[in-house]
C-alpha cells in the first residue's frame, strides 16, 4: 500500500465565506476525512493559513505571503494510504473543496523510505 497526498488548491482565495458557511464546509470535511479514517487510510493532514508565511525565491530572495489575492492558492492536504492512484483518486472526488468553481484536488504519490529512495530517482 502507496501514501499519497491530496492538495487542495483553491482558485479564489480572497473570496470571503460567511461563518456560516466556513461552518457547513468544516463539517463537510471533517465528515469525508472521517469516512477515510474508517477505512483506516488516512494518514494525517493540515490546513495551510496565510497569515505568518513567506515565500523564498531564487537567490535567497524573501517575501511575504503567499497572499489570497493570487488566482490560485494551496488551502490543505491530507496523506492518505491507498493501493494505487486510482483509489486515490476516488478519495480526492469526494473533497468539499471541489463544490468551489476552479478549486481542484492534487493526487501525488508520496515517496517513503528516507532519501535513498529519493536519490534512486536521480
Amino acid at each position: 500500500m502507496n501514501e499519497y497526498i491530496l492538495i487542495f488548491r483553491h482558485e479564489d482565495g480572497n473570496k470571503v465565506a460567511s461563518p456560516e458557511q466556513i461552518q457547513t464546509w468544516m463539517k463537510q470535511t471533517m465528515d469525508w476525512i472521517g469516512g477515510i479514517a474508517a477505512q483506516n487510510k488516512f494518514v494525517q493532514g493540515n490546513g495551510l493559513p496565510f497569515d505568518d508565511a513567506k515565500v523564498v525565491r531564487h537567490n535567497n530572495i524573501v517575501t511575504n505571503g503567499p497572499f489570497g489575492e493570487i488566482k490560485e492558492t494551496i488551502g490543505g492536504y491530507i496523506i492518505v494510504k491507498a493501493d494505487n492512484i486510482d483509489e486515490a483518486v476516488n478519495f480526492a472526488k469526494g473533497s468539499p473543496v471541489l463544490q468551489g468553481e476552479g478549486n481542484t484536488v492534487e493526487v501525488r504519490k508520496v515517496i517513503t523510505g528516507g532519501s535513498a529512495k529519493l536519490n534512486d530517482r536521480n
